[in-house]
């Protein structure tokens, strides 16, 4: 296998699985349906009520997944790129907390209540936030760089989240339209909201795309990227405003949703190796992918009822971030002893 075929094969992957579960997902839900009996009403609508669910009901459900899912995973691997660390993802750097307490805000003092204002005020806040974690955690000179970033993020998460509770907490008009949204779910979204929200990420994807060549130029210094004509400090700020702009938007459309931009980079770097292009690339198609899986996985585990992709996603992320955590501290030491053993050696 040559290399870029290598390379290429977390994005061929997970194509090939976000056509499948998009397929499948429809044939999912409190009255399932044969999958022949989708494909066809897929390649061909009619009235029959098999196709007024799947086109009505499900498609757009699906075409919301696969955009959220996207947008986190490419967020996530830009995330992780730009911090030059890997536990970097837009839920730890509080950036879906920024976009959270922006959207409840926008509902208590502007009275928002349409889609296109959540997006609005969801990518200011996530914007924001990002500034503020990369700033600060830039800033401080205590301890690991790269766990100052991770704890700059939680600290920030945490007193965002007091602020939006607090807001939901005292008004009741903010509490009613906040609620169904606050738990990450693709359910009881519909064209309206999946349309813009794919259209929003094809935009900002296609904004950030000339960026990468760049960011990655910046992993070899900042000196060699210059000499080599990268603007290093314009991409950075670039690449962390578009970044947060996608999770913004996905957090808007579907509420937080978290780990997907922490795994799924982990994923297709196993096989991409150092190359970001090819990176973010998997990233987004494993992203889209994974939260098609765990979407379906939720309407199936406890039926007739459902869990939100939200809690599916937690439960699966949480065992993986712990895992992370672990292999880095163990990379570290063993960093640290080889450093040692040279040392020892001069």
């Amino acid at each position: 296998m040559t290399t870029t075929l290598r390379r290429a094969l977390p994005a061929f992957v997970g194509v090939a699985l976000l056509v499948l579960f998009a397929i499948l997902s429809p044939a999912v839900g409190a009255k399932s349906l044969p999958i022949d009996q989708v494909i066809s009403v897929l390649w061909q609508p009619d009235d029959s009520a098999a196709s007024v669910i799947v086109w009505g009901l499900r498609m757009p459900r699906v075409l919301l997944g696969a955009a959220v899912g996207i947008a986190l995973g490419a967020a996530g691997a830009l995330a992780q790129a730009v911090t030059r660390n890997p536990l970097a993802d837009p839920g730890l750097l509080g950036v879906n907390a920024g976009a959270s307490v922006a959207v409840a805000m926008a509902i208590t003092f502007g009275g928002v209540s349409h889609y296109l204002g959540f997006v609005a005020w969801g990518v200011v806040g996530a914007t924001v936030a990002a500034v503020i974690v990369i700033t600060v955690g830039a800033a401080a000179r205590i301890g690991d760089p790269r766990t100052r970033l991770v704890l700059t993020g939680v600290a920030l998460s945490a007193m965002l989240t007091s602020v939006t509770s607090a807001l939901t907490v005292t008004d009741s008009t903010t509490l009613n339209r906040f609620r169904i949204w606050t738990v990450g779910s693709l359910a009881g979204r519909g064209w309206e909201v999946a349309v813009p929200t794919a259209l929003c990420v094809a935009i900002l994807l296609l904004l950030v795309t000339p960026l990468i060549r760049d960011l990655g130029t910046a992993a070899l210094g900042d000196d060699v990227a210059r000499a080599l004509g990268a603007h290093v400090v314009r991409t950075r700020w670039l690449v962390v405003g578009g970044f947060a702009a996608l999770s913004g938007v996905a957090t808007a459309a579907a509420g937080p949703i978290g780990f997907v931009g922490l795994i799924v980079p982990h994923l297709a770097r196993i096989a991409t190796g150092p190359a970001l292009g090819w990176n973010v690339a998997g990233s987004a198609a494993l992203g889209g992918a994974l939260v098609l899986a765990s979407d379906i996985v939720g309407r199936v585990a406890v039926r007739p009822g459902e869990l939100d992709v939200s809690i599916v996603l937690a439960c699966i992320g949480t065992p993986v971030f712990l895992l992370l955590i672990v292999k880095t501290r163990r990379r570290r030491a063993s960093t640290a002893k080889r450093s040692a053993r040279v040392e020892a050696t001069r």
